[in-house]
């Protein structure tokens, strides 16, 4: 098995043996308005329990519908402002999160999409996987993942 599906079974696995744990995992659907809506038959996030589970987000402007020109790092200003509103339409905040997967495509982006994340996730920083990919949605250079708990 290769090390990033290593780290993304052992995330699932995880996630998994909470919602064993937890008392009736409710499955409720999590959607804002204020992040990009769904571009596929998918939900925003999830919550099961305790824990809220947020599909990846790319950098799409909620307000225009399109991919955010410019920089990677605007891109990775952008994918982290959606998570954090669809955190906030669960009255989550980004201390709330405590894992992510970062989806790249060229890893030679990483530490200035790193720069930018470490702006959102200050003092209590989730575990994350980052993993470099050939394609993302939309051809982006970068989409992020998160789980968060209540």
């Amino acid at each position: 098995m290769k090390p990033a599906s290593a780290i993304l079974l052992a995330i699932v696995l995880a996630s998994a043996s909470a919602l064993a744990t937890s008392p009736s995992p409710d499955k409720q659907i999590v959607a804002t308005t204020q992040a990009p809506a769904a571009i596929g038959p998918y939900s925003q996030a999830v919550r099961a329990g305790n824990l809220l589970f947020l599909s990846g987000q790319i950098p799409i402007d909620p307000k225009t519908g399109e991919v955010r020109p410019g920089a990677i790092e605007d891109q990775a200003t952008q994918v982290l402002d959606n998570l954090k509103a669809v955190l906030a339409a669960d009255g989550l905040d980004m201390d709330s999160v405590v894992s992510t997967t970062v989806f790249v495509r060229d890893l030679n982006d990483f530490a200035r999409i790193n720069a930018v994340y470490g702006k959102y996730f200050k003092e209590r920083t989730p575990a994350r996987a980052t993993v470099q990919v050939q394609r993302l949605p939309k051809d982006v250079g970068v989409e992020i993942s998160a789980i968060a708990t209540h």
